[in-house]
């Protein structure tokens, strides 16, 4: 439930990998969080469904992920941008089915 709320920052190659277990619906939300995000929301299959960039620090805004997902990758704010990656690319990791 904390993520990386009240880090002052996060190297460029780190992240936080939010595991639901099964698809659903989440929300987000950047209360008590110092920098800005990228937060990738990622289907069952480890298809990207949207990406939220550079999420504004300290908002209580809710960040929805617009449709089931499995997990929220979230990275430091404009490294998906800087990467190239995009809704519809695939996520490699043991958690995603890959169908």
């Amino acid at each position: 439930t904390q993520g990386l709320q009240k880090r002052r920052q996060l190297a460029v190659d780190a992240g936080m990998l939010f595991n639901y277990h099964q698809p659903r619906d989440v929300a987000m939300w950047m209360k008590d969080t110092l920098i800005s995000l990228d937060m990738i929301f990622i289907q069952g299959n480890g298809r990207i469904l949207r990406i939220a960039e550079r999420t504004e620090p300290l908002s209580d805004r809710i960040i929805p992920s617009g449709g089931p997902v499995r997990a929220v990758l979230e990275i430091p704010g404009g490294t998906a941008k800087k990467l190239g990656i995009a809704p519809g690319d695939r996520v490699g990791h043991p958690i995603f089915s890959g169908k």
